[in-house]
């Protein structure tokens, strides 16, 4: 059953990929990267991360999505919760330096304020550097909790906690994962 889920959800997600304007980071033979983003005006209540920064409503932010698909296929055959979150983990820190760099030379790079986004699996994300934050709205916490139960059931994960904002700022972003030019 699993599998043709997972089979239907190959065939949906470019639609998906397409109606949420999001865009793959550029790859390069030195990383590759799991995440999706987008520009997005942030809507949410006003959050001061560690290092000073303020994101208020309205202020642009890039928004990651990790590809699922991609992270759910490569970690079919792996049966243990924790081997699979030690993976997902690295998955994602070796997607943060292509990140940094996308930032860093995104053409609205002076109005970027840092990176959001929205999970339900947040053990270990402040070693990336990433600042959790909850949900206010339960409208909109319930509404995101709904939308990662497919995601949660083709895992075959029992992390179905609540979701959470991820944010990092993008000083930190870069000063932590861009390579010098």
């Amino acid at each position: 059953m699993k599998s043709y889920l997972l089979g239907v959800w190959n065939t949906i997600d470019p639609i998906y990929y397409t109606c949420t304007r999001l865009r793959y980071i550029p790859e390069d033979e030195h990383h590759n990267t799991i995440f999706r983003v987008r520009l997005t005006r942030y809507k949410g209540s006003s959050v001061v991360l560690q290092d000073g920064t303020v994101i208020h409503k309205n202020d642009v932010l890039i928004k990651i999505h990790l590809h699922n698909v991609k992270i759910i296929n490569d970690i079919q055959s792996i049966k243990s919760e924790m081997k699979r979150a030690v993976f997902i983990y690295h998955m994602v820190k070796r997607s943060l330096p292509r990140l940094a760099h996308y930032v860093k030379n995104h053409p609205k790079n002076e109005d970027i304020k840092g990176i959001i986004g929205i999970t339900t699996l947040h053990k270990g994300v402040n070693h990336l550097g990433f600042e959790v934050f909850s949900i206010r709205n339960s409208y909109y916490r319930s509404y995101k909790k709904l939308t990662f139960l497919p995601i949660n059931l083709l895992a075959s994960t029992s992390q179905q906690g609540e979701p959470v904002y991820l944010f990092m700022s993008k000083t930190d972003l870069v000063t932590r994962y861009a390579a010098p030019n």
